[in-house]
């Protein structure tokens, strides 16, 4: 019984291996053709059925950072010689880059929009995270009077889809001033994550033991004090697994983007799709301008990865 209880084990072991492969190749194929499509020439974008082996080029990073317009005629061999090679690459393509009024390249708006997103994103994730957190702590520690009903009240603003809101909510900032400005976009992105950072770090705080803060009191500490010297540490694997989520909803965030920014404050996302190229769309430069575009989520998320693993320490402060 026990060699058979073994090899039933075992069994069970490489299916669950071969599972984990399976579904590991699945998620990760969407990435792949992300990354194969960034790097194709624009001809092999679209081939059915699709080109596997290819010759990887950088065009469409260079076009992603540049304005590309087609050639109207051959460029002459001087000035193909001069050019750089990246401008070169272009020229093979039957392309040329625009200049400016002092024969400068003009660089596309990806950039800008990229350090949009990086503001916006990163400034409402610390102000979400902290205003959540503080909020979280007040709801765990006092007795709020009607606290299931303020709670669910907090909730309640993420059950309403933000496109339904999109209307009033331009109409407001034209009135006032703040459309198409990073402030406006980082005070909805805010609004819209404070709710569930609230819910999210109630959850982790409740786990800490009153009595630490307590014989912080009585040491001498400040309530303030026992929140930052005491609660705060304790509570880091929730505030990163918190800022986690936030950042990625408001690094993903497209249809505030969409409607209340023009060019001032517009992030990536709503930019990313209009570079369609001229003609048919250019797909290449749109799956570099996506592959970019995760590079922060995927960096932000691999620092903070020991802290995501929640339940490695769920549950390990005792009463």
């Amino acid at each position: 019984m026990a060699v058979v209880s073994s090899r039933g084990q075992r069994l069970g072991n490489r299916l669950a291996v071969a599972a984990v492969i399976l579904l590991t190749i699945v998620f990760l194929s969407p990435i792949y053709w992300i990354a194969s499509t960034a790097f194709k020439p624009r001809a092999l974008a679209t081939t059915a059925p699709p080109t596997i082996v290819f010759t990887p080029e950088v065009s469409p990073f260079i076009k992603l950072f540049t304005k590309p317009v087609q050639l109207d005629t051959p460029v002459d061999q001087a000035t193909y010689d001069a050019a750089p090679w990246w401008e070169r690459i272009i020229y093979d393509g039957g392309q040329t880059l625009t200049r400016d009024a002092d024969g400068n390249v003009q660089l596309s708006g990806y950039p800008s929009r990229f350090l949009n997103s990086l503001i916006v994103a990163i400034t409402s994730t610390f102000l979400a995270v902290a205003m959540g957190t503080i909020t979280a702590y007040g709801f765990s520690r006092f007795k709020v009077k009607g606290e299931s009903d303020l709670l669910f009240f907090i909730l309640s603003t993420r059950m309403l889809p933000p496109v339904v809101v999109a209307i009033p909510m331009y109409l407001m900032y034209r009135t006032v001033g703040l459309n198409d400005t990073h402030l406006g976009l980082i005070i909805l992105y805010t609004a819209f994550n404070v709710s569930f950072a609230v819910w999210l770090m109630k959850g982790f705080i409740d786990e800490i033991p009153k009595e630490y803060e307590e014989a912080a009191l009585v040491d001498g500490y400040t309530r303030m004090q026992a929140f930052l010297k005491i609660v705060l540490p304790e509570a880091a694997t929730g505030i990163a697994a918190t800022a986690v989520f936030c950042f990625i909803t408001a690094w993903n965030e497209y249809a505030f983007a969409l409607i209340m920014t023009n060019r001032r404050a517009q992030t990536a996302p709503p930019f990313i799709p209009s570079q369609i190229g001229s003609g048919l769309p250019d797909w290449t430069v749109i799956a570099a301008g996506t592959l970019l575009f995760l590079i922060p989520v995927a960096v932000f998320t691999f620092l903070l990865r020991n802290h995501l693993l929640r339940g490695v320490t769920f549950g390990a402060i005792r009463k």
